[in-house]
């Protein structure tokens, strides 16, 4: 049985929430914290070794009250169910929605269509394991008889924007090998990579679910033509692996079939790190780290499916979420990491947020009426307080913000890791506070200059603070994020697992790239065929 279709804006919850919203959206948070000496440690969990508080929002407990409400009349219960049991939940493209299973312990059962899939999965994870633990060891060797030095990551979106995300996350946990990521089609790109690598000792892995996306093809065609200056063809079996469903059409580009991963077509691109797609994890960081980051997340599944909501961490985020979404109109939300480890942590949730639930059409095919998605942005602190945080303190849009901490540094300077935390916890402080005209004139401002000086705060945040940064506390914290992605989209009645939006400009591109070669052109809007014609011109 598939999801149901609810409208939330037809539940009595939401009527209920929008008239909540109107008694309160002026109020400021101070006041709150002034009446309940309690509502940081209420508005709090601590789970394993996540502490997350959320008392620094727009919120009462009649709102979170409100907010549960509406999950049980959009039936989010039976949904989660649904999730995890294997049934075809990605309606439109008739699939389920399985990637939780990836991270399962080996005596789990998880059945598609009648059949225990883990045992395949564990299959898949013992020839990751064996595989990985060949090349970093050295056993495996390029054709010259050389150990390898280098891994080259040839995918797009999902199978790049994952494995490179975790991969520079847990760059403290690196071994010997270099990995290099390349995904953008533009023949600069894969050039400068090449200028860095030895065609003796690098390792090349092509993921590509279907071996037919022209960026991932045309980045391993051009490596394929400069491997194959200094060496056989021969050669290409032993330096070339894949992940892909496409056995086919891997064997005729010359990989081994010993060298072929195999993908599921219930594990979505943006949800396939936990695969074999996150081979060039386990190479860069070894089996056992990248078995502890499918640890974590398996973890952050148990607490999500098992959790009540009022203590469920990605539950809680997917409701607030909302709440600044559809009611306070907020239109985007900042990501901020306090560790240069996750310089490519909002990048990464770029896509797995916005491709998810960029939506707007429902789940019985009509137009919505009310808001869906979120843009998603951020950079690391404190990096970030030097640029775009005025937008977010004075500004004129509501920003809410989830701050990500960690208490202990993997390097142990606790001098730059206490400047570090001072400003992590200052930041929420002072969004919350802001500075009144009485605090300014206190300080002996400049009475020209006094407005500017003033901060309204009441700005909302979270704070996410783990312990430390771990395979596995970075496994939960990308998990946790997965699954308020899955409630978001219950609540606003969507397909969160397909992407057919970012089908017809390929579609277009390659009718495009035939004019290129062609003196006629097809037919185009004015602007483009100007375009084109203009490009021609200059291509030689």
């Amino acid at each position: 049985m598939s999801l149901t279709s609810i409208n939330p804006t037809e539940t009595l919850a939401w009527k209920n929430l929008q008239h909540h919203f109107e008694s309160i959206k002026d109020v400021h948070m101070t006041s709150w914290f002034d009446e309940n000496p309690n509502r940081a440690s209420e508005f709090s969990v601590k789970w394993d070794d996540f502490f997350v508080d959320f008392s620094k929002n727009r919120i009462t407990p009649e709102t979170l009250d409100l907010l549960k409400d509406l999950a049980e009349e959009v039936q989010l219960s039976a949904a989660i169910s649904k999730y995890f049991g294997g049934e075809k939940i990605n309606k439109t493209e008739n699939r389920a929605v399985l990637h939780t299973a990836l991270r399962m312990p080996e005596n789990a059962e998880v059945f598609y269509q009648g059949e225990n899939v883990i045992p395949e999965i564990n299959q898949v994870k013992h020839k990751i394991k064996q595989f990985s633990e060949d090349v970093i060891g050295g056993k495996s060797k390029g054709f010259t008889n050389k150990s390898f030095t280098d891994i080259v990551n040839i995918g797009i979106g999902g199978s790049d924007l994952g494995p490179a995300m975790v991969v520079d996350a847990l760059k403290y946990y690196k071994n010997h090998l270099n990995v290099h990521f390349v995904s953008n089609v533009d023949g600069d790109h894969v050039n400068e990579m090449l200028k860095t690598i030895n065609p003796e000792t690098t390792l090349f892995v092509i993921v590509s679910k279907t071996f037919t996306t022209q960026e991932t093809l045309s980045n391993a065609t051009t490596i394929k033509q400069w491997f194959l200056q200094h060496a056989s063809e021969d050669d290409i079996a032993k330096q070339f692996v894949a992940v892909s469903t496409n056995i086919e059409k891997v064997k005729s580009f010359g990989i081994d079939a010993q060298n072929i991963f195999p993908m599921w077509d219930w594990v979505g691109g943006r949800f396939s790190l936990w695969s074999a797609v996150g081979l060039s994890i386990s190479l860069a960081v070894g089996y056992a780290h990248f078995e502890a980051l499918l640890k974590g997340a398996h973890k952050m599944d148990v607490h999500f499916k098992e959790e009540k909501f009022e203590q469920n961490i990605p539950v809680l985020l997917a409701f607030l979420s909302i709440w600044y979404n559809n009611f306070f109109k907020a239109e985007s939300e900042a990501i901020i990491p306090y560790t240069q480890y996750l310089n490519q942590f909002a990048t990464y949730l770029q896509q797995a947020i916005m491709e998810s639930n960029g939506k707007s059409i429902d789940r019985a095919g009509r137009k919505v009426n009310y808001q869906t998605g979120n843009l998603i942005w951020g950079e690391p602190g404190t990096n970030s307080q030097h640029a775009f945080f005025q937008l977010i303190h004075q500004g004129t849009k509501l920003i809410p913000s989830d701050f990500i901490g960690f208490a202990k540094s993997l390097h142990g300077n606790q001098d730059h890791q206490d400047k570090l935390m001072s400003n992590f916890f200052a930041q929420t402080e002072a969004l919350l506070n802001g500075k009144t005209k009485a605090e300014v004139i206190a300080e002996g401002t400049n009475e020209a200059i006094i407005p500017y000086k003033v901060f309204e705060g009441n700005r909302p945040t979270n704070t996410i603070f783990i312990e430390q940064l771990t395979p596995e506390s970075l496994g939960k914290l990308i998990a946790m994020y997965e699954h308020k992605i899955f409630v978001q989209g219950i609540v606003w009645n969507v397909f969160s697992y397909d992407q057919f939006g970012v089908e017809l400009g390929k579609q277009l591109a390659g009718k495009i790239l035939k004019e290129f070669s062609q003196s006629n052109e097809a037919s185009h809007d004015a602007s483009t065929s100007n375009l084109i014609s203009y490009y021609k011109a200059l291509r030689f």
